[in-house]
């Protein structure tokens, strides 16, 4: 899943010649995804993984495939939105995983917690290593290698995933008026501002490094970031949980370090500024989503997961465009304030999430 934004991106900018169509579709297909996820996630709780998300995986790989003969053949741009727009259908495979380890580690909250820790861990590694694939198989083979390798994994992946039928949480038809969007809203404040961090960190490094002609090291500066916060995410599984309030103060605090580290002109300040402050993502995500497990209603607790992952795509979309805008207009390097501020409302966000009930 971590190799379809950009194999997308460089599929069609390689194959049209235009940056603005390719980061047109993309957009698309997240606001596709921000309106779908969740309906997905709805009918996963209510009739099981097996037997919705593999329809809806092979959806998604369709779309895949009809992008890619729609860029091959030179169809009308609005095809590639439509193609891009019907992926939407992909199951947050993260959600159902953590779902079932809900399911089997219900009666021990030290297990679950180091399990929920590991799949944060394994999600970091995994959106730090697909862009990097993806970019590889795009340039050394042909522009459409990153998409067809992706659906081709997403499909196998799915497969065998929802063949273990002996760990999958039983269906469960939900209760009448408890709405996980009603419940979750205090936490989902939380999870948009998450999101902004994300997107504009991102675009902010790169058109930093850019700036200073280091753009051949933005690969692996943003990998950094990446790395520690799988590497925190392990160790964080392996010790007592702390308190969203803690770890939100982590995170605020670590996310002032590369807007003072970017304004030396250091890249490995910078470097071990990243670092550190994706030392701190991770905890606090793991943290986040448990509160998520905590207030989801009976029965909806992967259209919960669902609803908090949509919220950070909507995060990821806006920081994303705020980071551009004041780059173009501020420069490379004061818009690293965008993501300091993101971390500070996180954490006023979460203070009310934890007041919760």
């Amino acid at each position: 899943m971590g190799m379809f934004g950009i194999s997308a991106v460089m599929m069609i900018a390689g194959q049209r010649g235009s940056y603005a169509l390719a980061g047109a579709v993309t957009a698309t297909g997240l606001a596709a995804t921000a309106l779908v996820a969740p309906w997905t996630a709805r009918l996963v709780d209510r009739y099981g993984q097996a037997r919705i998300a593999v329809p809806a995986t092979l959806i998604a790989v369709l779309g895949s495939a009809a992008l890619v003969l729609c860029v091959r053949t030179h169809a009308p741009a609005w095809t590639l939105f439509a193609a891009y727009a019907a992926t939407a259908t992909t199951p947050n495979i993260g959600g159902m995983s953590r779902a079932r380890w809900t399911h089997l580690l219900r009666d021990s909250p030290a297990a679950h917690h180091t399990a929920m820790s590991f799949e944060q861990a394994a999600d970091e590694l995994c959106f730090m290593l697909g862009p990097v694939v993806a970019a590889f198989l795009c340039s050394a083979l042909f522009p459409e290698a990153g998409t067809l390798t992706a659906a081709a994994l997403l499909l196998t992946g799915m497969l065998v995933f929802t063949s273990q039928r002996r760990t999958e949480p039983p269906p469960s038809a939900p209760r009448a008026g408890r709405s996980p969007l009603g419940a979750l809203m205090p936490v989902l404040a939380l999870f948009a501002p998450l999101g902004v961090l994300f997107g504009s960190m991102e675009v902010t490094s790169i058109a930093h490094l850019d700036a200073r002609g280091l753009g051949a090291a933005t690969g692996l500066v943003l990998s950094l970031q990446a790395a520690g916060s799988c590497a925190a995410g392990l160790l964080y599984g392996a010790r007592r949980p702390r308190s969203l309030r803690t770890c939100l103060l982590a995170l605020a605090a670590a996310l002032t370090l590369p807007w003072a580290a970017a304004a030396t002109g250091s890249l490995p300040l910078l470097a071990a500024a990243l670092l550190l402050a994706g030392m701190a993502t991770a905890p606090t995500m793991v943290t986040a989503m448990s509160r998520v497990h905590a207030l989801a209603p009976e029965g909806r607790l992967n259209e919960s997961m669902t609803l908090a992952v949509t919220a950070i795509l909507a995060g990821i979309a806006l920081g994303s465009a705020a980071a551009g805008s004041l780059v173009d207009h501020l420069g490379p390097t004061t818009p690293y304030a965008l993501p300091a501020a993101a971390a500070v409302a996180a954490l006023a966000a979460g203070m009310t999430a934890t007041r919760a009930k």
